[in-house]
């Protein structure tokens, strides 16, 4: 569910009956410059990708070694 120019109490009383029965719910509203934006996703997975450390070879500091060590492919973690 999707909610723009509502209320204060339409948005809590609608979020309450989507968080009760498992439906994600978004609302949002802008006013000129300022805007906001809130999501009750409920209970939801996500997939984070973060960068694999790459250990460089004692001695090796700096060079191509030392970059193509760095440049290793990030990996996929839940």
């Amino acid at each position: 569910v999707c909610l723009t120019c509502c209320s204060r109490e339409s948005m809590v009383r609608i979020n309450q009956i989507c968080h009760k029965n498992g439906i994600k719910f978004f609302t949002g509203d802008v006013f000129g410059y300022h805007g906001y934006m809130f999501a009750d996703l409920g209970d939801h997975e996500f997939v984070e990708e973060k960068p694999k450390v790459a250990k460089v070879s004692a001695g090796v500091e700096d060079g191509p070694e030392a970059k193509r060590a760095r440049l290793d492919p990030a990996e996929t973690t839940m």
